[in-house]
């Protein structure tokens, strides 16, 4: 039995990286998957057909989360095209590192917007396929960073720590209705980002970590699927640390 059969699925940014990996997860548990991307269309592509080879309906659309319009538009193809909205991601994320003192506003308002902004957009856009069926998951992706802070992410960690405090208020207005909202802190994720850190930042992070790893991308993409499933009917409001322990 696949814990997710026929749920119709929007995950953003999913043409890479955690997104992609949760793609994958979930096209194997049985879930029809709407996909969004940026720009990287031959990812998009690729990974449509083998999302499709696994046997469930899967469409890649180009939008901009942070665009509350482009979410509208999104949640409405949708419905169209797939009947139903059960469960939506919200994954669509970026850095722009520096300490505060060298930090710009373009580099602040730009993560905010599409860290955090795109969560409010695509929550709002999703909302009333959700009422409707009076039934839904929301899964918000944080990060241990916006669960305690750290230098010269100032503004990725006020944005991931404002993701858990929508989805905690989302939670309380809509539970009467039988829609959850859940978030997801994935602490270090060995992704193509991060390896770009090179060998020796990478093995000093591993050494950090109580389980002596990085997380892959399917250990995120396997507790989305708890949040999405049925097992997890009565969770809501929850923040779910999956960081091998980092903040315990």
């Amino acid at each position: 039995m696949k814990l997710l059969e026929g749920k119709t699925t929007i995950i953003t940014g999913a043409s890479r990286g955690i997104g992609r990996g949760i793609a994958k997860v979930f096209a194997e548990q049985g879930a029809n998957l709407a996909f969004t991307y940026s720009s990287s269309v031959d990812a998009a592509k690729a990974l449509e057909e083998e999302l499709k080879a696994l046997g469930v309906k899967a469409i890649g659309y180009q939008s901009n989360a942070a665009s509350f319009e482009q979410a509208q538009e999104l949640a409405d193809a949708v419905v169209s095209e797939f009947g139903s909205i059960d469960v939506l991601i919200n994954n669509a994320g970026i850095t722009k590192d520096n300490l505060l003192m060298r930090m710009g506003e373009d580099d602040f308002d730009k993560v905010i917007e599409v860290n955090l902004k795109s969560v409010f957009n695509m929550t709002k856009a999703v909302q009333r396929a959700m009422l409707k069926q009076r039934k839904g998951s929301i899964i918000n992706m944080s990060s241990v960073v916006g669960v305690k802070g750290n230098a010269g992410q100032a503004n990725y960690a006020a944005s991931k720590a404002g993701i858990i405090g929508f989805s905690k208020s989302v939670a309380l207005e809509l539970g009467s209705r039988n829609i959850r909202s859940n978030v997801i802190a994935p602490g270090f994720i060995e992704t193509e980002m991060t390896a770009k850190l090179g060998e020796e930042t990478i093995k000093n992070w591993r050494q950090a970590i109580p389980l002596k790893r990085g997380g892959t991308p399917e250990d995120i993409a396997n507790a989305c699927v708890f949040l999405a499933s049925d097992m997890s009917a009565y969770v809501t409001g929850q923040t779910l640390n999956v960081d091998g322990g980092m903040l315990t």
